[in-house]
């Protein structure tokens, strides 16, 4: 099956990636492993990681593409595969259907993503990923998580480090430095 996505070169885009398992924690059990596979496929096929949150289950992430290549699918599906290959053998809910297809259970097999179009957009998504630990009670503000973009984003004066310390209802997680 073929998936309607947008493939613009050069594109910003917004990326949820989630286990298999929603109970599972190899995500920061292994944070390691995973930083390890994603530089190994950025160094074969660059692109910019403008934020980045990594929870237990899922994670999100924008990127920007090369402007001459809008192919993030194969760059997830190596971040995956090395992820995946680099871990000890512990597969339990493996099928049938993923061992014919050589795969061991770990990840959903798609993604979400959303091209982001707009400066409202990019900041949205950006305050969504810094806000997740938060809304997910892994953290009581976004400073006390330390699987996310959040602390680059206040050492480059982007954010104040009290900003989402509980933010509201509405989405409002505090004001952006300035």
């Amino acid at each position: 099956m073929r998936y309607r996505r947008a493939l613009i070169p050069g594109g910003t885009y917004f990326f949820t990636v989630n286990l298999a398992s929603r109970r599972e924690t190899l995500l920061v059990d292994h944070v390691d492993v995973l930083r390890e596979a994603v530089r190994g496929v950025r160094r074969a096929h660059p692109f910019e990681i403008v934020a980045w949150v990594v929870l237990p289950e899922h994670m999100h992430a924008i990127w920007t593409l090369p402007p001459d290549d809008p192919d993030y699918s194969m760059r997830w599906n190596r971040i995956k595969g090395e992820f995946s290959r680099r871990l000890p053998r512990c597969d339990p809910g493996l099928t049938p259907s993923r061992v014919n297809k050589r795969e061991r259970g770990i990840w959903q097999r798609r993604f979400w993503e959303h091209l982001i179009r707009d400066e409202d957009r990019f900041a949205r998504h950006v305050d969504y990923i810094h806000f997740n630990p938060v809304k997910h009670g892994h953290a009581n503000k976004a400073a006390d998580w330390p699987y996310s973009s959040f602390r680059r984003f206040v050492q480059q004066g982007l954010l104040h480090e009290d900003w989402g310390d509980g933010g509201d209802p509405d989405g409002n997680y505090g004001e952006p430095a300035r």
